[in-house]
């Protein structure tokens, strides 16, 4: 039975659709004691996963004891925030498979943060550098868990949820097919124009910006953020790196303010920011605390503690780019570090977050609506997973159908398959993407 899931789940290309999209049929090859969903969704503004489990809850519950047999676990947890009520509602309804529980966390950020969700739901802290099977635990996004559920069915991920949310006419959530250009999905939300704007892929604190605005979704889309392009959160991502270091020298008061309220530190591991900072001010480019940057997972909780708007995410993640490229990986001891005691009164609350992050304005709901026009074309990138890209299966001038597969992974490699998210004809292929147009 557990071969067969892992098999359909394979079949149907699914990935965490929350985060850098690991292939599932990978992780879920493992054996552990404990399946989370993370239903925290705690990075401001986003709102697909609390409707999610408001609106589906008996297929996001089937796909979750599916992933129970398959992996052998005898507990599953949905751990979604307790003031996502009426999904609370609906999943409790809903339960009958006596191995699953609902966990309810506080609204903080980062609530969602894979290892902060461990900690929060199992007590135990993941070792430096670890996964979370280093503590028999498994963690799945909503959506993903859902894309589990589907694929018990034979259907394979064609489109993915998002939130279109920020400076627009109208916010809502959506489910678009994979490949949809941003800019068609922007414009049901009545952006009509980018001059003057800026675009954000993902949440307000790790999100990317996305410079042009033709590109497609992918299936780890799961919000485009519209804000004006003098928003502190588009300068601070556009400064370079030498900003950052001049600033580091002349500005940094060393109080390690970011260090205090860096979610890792508190969890127990060696990373400490303000070092980094340091080192970096100081040309200490072989020092242990560079190094750590690694342990970095580029929350933003650091930009959010100083006191003088300094940024060592950015410092960090420069580094871990440099760092990684020269074949350099953080080597941890594999023990459970200990967390601090302060840990719980240092969580920041979303909604202190979202002021300091100048997005009030924008703190409006997102309600699901279906697209009003579908895709004359899309674009679908071979390479939408942690691993190899897709080798394409179909050719210029095939027709294909929705679902049909049309990029296989290499044999013996890391990757996800990818499948036709519309009917049409194969415009275009090419190692990096399959477009496809819709037929009349």
């Amino acid at each position: 039975m557990s071969g067969d899931v892992v098999r359909a789940i394979h079949d149907a290309g699914v990935v965490g659709a929350g985060g850098a999209g690991f292939p599932t049929h990978v992780k879920t090859s493992a054996k552990v004691d404990c399946v989370i969903i993370n239903g925290a969704e705690c990075e401001p503004l986003l709102r697909v996963d609390q409707q999610l489990m408001r609106d589906m809850p008996r297929n996001l519950l089937k796909g979750l004891s599916m992933l129970l047999d398959a992996v052998g676990a005898k507990r599953g947890v949905i751990a979604l925030k307790k003031k996502y009520t009426v999904a609370i509602e609906q999943l409790s309804s809903c339960i009958t498979d006596p191995r699953i529980e609902i966990f309810k966390l506080d609204d903080f950020y980062p609530a969602g943060d894979e290892q902060v969700m461990v900690r929060e739901v199992t007590g135990k802290s993941i070792p430096e550098a670890g996964i979370p099977l280093q503590v028999d635990c498994i963690v799945s996004n909503v959506e993903t868990v859902l894309n589990v559920a589907a694929s018990l069915e034979g259907q394979p991920v064609t489109d993915t949820w998002l939130t279109v949310t920020g400076r627009v006419t109208e916010p809502f959530t959506c489910q678009a097919p994979i490949g949809t250009s941003k800019r068609e999905i922007l414009a049901q939300a009545g952006v009509q124009k980018q001059e003057g704007l800026a675009l954000i892929e993902g949440g307000p604190m790790m999100g990317k910006l996305v410079e042009d605005w033709d590109t497609p979704v992918t299936k780890t889309t799961k919000g485009l953020i519209v804000v004006p392009e003098d928003h502190p959160l588009v300068t601070a991502r556009k400064a370079p790196l030498e900003v950052y270091l001049r600033q580091a020298r002349s500005v940094c008061m060393g109080c390690a303010r970011c260090t205090e309220m860096c979610p890792r530190n508190l969890l127990g591991h060696n990373l400490q920011p303000h070092l980094i900072m340091r080192a970096m001010a100081y040309g200490k480019a072989d020092s242990q605390a560079i190094k750590s940057s690694l342990l970095c997972c580029e929350c933003g909780v650091c930009e959010y503690a100083c006191p003088m708007r300094l940024s060592p995410r950015w410092v960090n993640t420069s580094l871990k780019g440099q760092l990684v490229a020269a074949g350099i990986r953080y080597q941890g001891d594999g023990t459970e570090p200990e967390a601090a005691k302060s840990r719980d009164e240092r969580k920041i609350p979303v909604k202190r977050l979202i002021s300091r992050l100048a997005l009030k304005e924008y703190d409006k709901p997102a309600p699901v609506k279906e697209l009003a026009n579908k895709p004359k074309k899309v674009t679908i990138l071979l390479r939408q997973h942690i691993g190899v890209p897709c080798q394409p299966v179909v050719e210029v001038g095939d027709l294909v159908e929705r679902g049909q597969l049309i990029g296989e992974i290499p044999e013996g490699k890391l990757g996800a398959r990818v499948h036709a998210s519309i009917d049409g004809v194969v415009l275009e292929q090419n190692v990096a993407q399959v477009v496809i147009q819709a037929l009349d």
